[in-house]
């Protein structure tokens, strides 16, 4: 009896949060990250924002250039030339990325935004940042 009451604890807990993040989830979720700070559930996310993501770019143009300046230009020309629309598409991704963050006010980072309208920082799970917002939520109707 008490494993069956056991069990159905943690069937409801479990039906709570799903709820919970269901309930969320309907909404609009970014995540605003950097390689260093990763988020739990993150592909959940409608949209996660690397804030070290032009950096990664520009890491791989730059990667083991020729000492010679023109030599180096060149082999950065090409790569960019080779990477084509899918390289701009990326370029442009992480650049916005960063202004959306920017205009948004985020100041610190992982940072878990709901609808623009709300936000939790340091939080590296998921659910348990949308929890939190729903909580708040639920206390500022």
């Amino acid at each position: 009896m008490h494993a069956f009451l056991a069990h159905l604890g943690q069937t409801l807990a479990l039906s709570a949060l799903l709820l919970v993040t269901s309930n969320v989830a309907a909404a609009e979720i970014w995540i605003v990250t950097d390689t260093r700070h990763p988020v739990a559930g993150a592909q959940a996310a409608d949209r996660v924002i690397q804030l070290d993501a032009a950096q990664a770019i520009e890491a791989e143009l730059s990667a083991r250039l020729p000492n010679d300046p023109q030599q180096a230009a060149a082999l950065v020309q090409r790569r960019l030339n080779d990477g084509g629309h899918a390289l701009q598409q990326r370029m442009r991704e992480a650049y916005q990325g960063v202004t959306d963050a920017w205009s948004l006010g985020i100041t610190s980072i992982p940072a878990v935004i709901v609808d623009q309208r709300y936000v939790v920082y340091g939080e590296d799970d998921l659910d348990q940042a949308l929890a939190r917002i729903e909580r708040y939520r639920e206390e500022q109707p």
